[in-house]
């Protein structure tokens, strides 16, 4: 009975098992054919992504009382910096063969004092720096141009959620590496990784070190360039952030060409439309990004653009957000022109508008706060970080006592996020204590005046 019973049960199992197999749909093997596989398509891709290390010397901040000349010469203490050598893993993409370019992310080597690539085939050689755009986060370097392999770049304008794409780079340092998901989502933005964000999100697993590798469609074809990832917990959750093709193509042109992007100014500040804006502005659509602020004498308010305007479209691409707009205008050099279309009132114009070269003012920092004698400020990009620049502080003044020194950027002041002398003198009275926030280099700190 036993036996019976044992025999009834494999059969059972065998049954359950093919039933199974049957409903998922797996396709019959007999032993003679081909296994689908990528193995081909990445024979093809993977001599083409290489690994970056990079190494660059960082300035280790003394207590500003021992930056402090009067101090040091007091207690004897030598006039010398201290420096510690950091070191990073990264990716890239090689877009042309011939001349050696090599594309990856600005954050890969940025100041880097040396840049190693690691080909495919083992060859390791120092790559010389064309040109970084940190706003976009895309950097292009140049190695030797000797039996190089290179990746075609596709139309990322015609990805769709749900096509599959396939990772390719060096995590954690392990050596290049594979993965394989699909576009999760495209268009991604307002996510404050980057300044301009049109990110396509994957769920292919991209981790630490992925920076600058390539995701590439099932033909072998550049898509992106993958770029951040969404880690609460520090690890890979299946989402995953690559700059998209077609905004790569502008700024790489521009870098090879010039070695920086010089963006324009089109002089509108803008925010996204809320249902309560579409009732109150009486409008049709709920696409669209509305002018909250123009600057004067720029391009916007020379054209004619007025706060409450709102762009629905600009040289022809529909505009959802003010991130849209913000991206277009951003991938425009000076002397570029921009057509806009967009809503005054309840009708629908439109107007060209060239983009400008920005004004860089200074202006002495008494003028702002009578803490900030012997300062002089900048309301300008310092290191593409938005903000006020401390170019200029008398060693003897109260700023240098207080921790304040030369290339600090002012980001915020009394908690308000400041971008430009304007919004800085709004927010301070000359008369009252003040709570800045700075940045230097990759460390941020507060500094309070009073």
């Amino acid at each position: 009975m036993k036996k019976y019973l044992l025999k009834s049960l494999t059969l059972l199992a065998i049954f359950s098992v093919s039933t199974l197999n049957l409903a998922a749909g797996l396709p019959p093997y007999d032993g003679t054919q081909a296994l689908p596989s990528l193995a081909p398509m990445l024979e093809h891709s993977m001599p083409a992504v290489v690994n970056i290390a990079t190494s660059k010397n960082i300035q280790i901040n003394d207590n500003p009382l021992m930056q402090d000349p009067v101090f040091r010469q007091f207690f004897n203490v030598p006039n010398q910096s201290r420096q510690q050598q950091k070191n990073s893993l990264g990716s890239g993409v090689i877009i042309d063969s011939k001349q050696g370019l090599v594309l990856t992310n600005n954050h890969v080597i940025d100041k880097a004092d040396s840049i190693l690539v690691t080909l495919h085939d083992g060859r390791q050689l120092n790559a010389e720096l064309i040109g970084t755009d940190p706003e976009s986060d895309v950097a292009v370097i140049k190695i030797p141009a000797n039996n190089l392999s290179q990746l075609s770049m596709a139309d990322s304008s015609l990805l769709k959620v749900g096509d599959f794409v396939v990772a390719i780079g060096n995590p954690f340092g392990l050596g290049q590496t594979v993965t394989s998901g699909i576009v999760s989502a495209l268009g991604r933005s307002g996510l404050g990784i980057e300044k301009y964000e049109n990110f396509i999100q994957t769920d292919a697993s991209i981790n630490p070190g992925n920076s600058g590798g390539a995701l590439v469609n099932l033909r072998g074809e550049l898509i992106g360039m993958n770029t951040a990832i969404l880690a609460p917990t520090g690890g890979n959750v299946g989402i995953g952030f690559a700059i998209p093709t077609n905004m790569i193509t502008t700024i790489k042109d521009v870098l090879i060409a010039h070695g920086e992007v010089k963006r324009g100014l089109l002089g509108v500040t803008t925010q996204d439309l809320t249902p309560d804006l579409v009732k109150a502005f009486n409008l049709e659509t709920q696409h669209g990004a509305a002018i909250s602020r123009i600057e004067n004498d720029s391009p916007a308010a020379k054209a004619g653009l007025e706060p409450g305007d709102i762009i629905v479209a600009a040289n022809d691409k529909p505009i959802n957000n003010s991130q849209d707009i913000n991206n277009i205008v951003g991938l425009l050099q000076i002397g570029d022109k921009v057509t806009l279309d967009y809503f005054h009132g309840t009708e629908k114009k439109a107007v060209t508008a060239i983009i400008a070269k920005p004004e860089q003012t200074q202006l002495a920092g008494e003028k702002l706060h009578r803490l900030l004698v012997g300062t002089v400020l900048t309301g300008t990009v310092k290191n593409q970080l938005e903000g006020i620049s401390l170019d200029k502080i008398n060693t003897t003044s109260y700023a240098w006592r207080v921790g304040l020194r030369p290339g600090d950027v002012i980001v915020s002041a009394n908690r308000y996020r400041v971008h430009n002398l304007d919004e800085l003198k709004r927010v301070i009275n000359p008369n009252n204590p003040v709570l800045i926030n700075i940045q230097r280099g990759e460390q941020g700190l507060f500094v309070v005046l009073r």
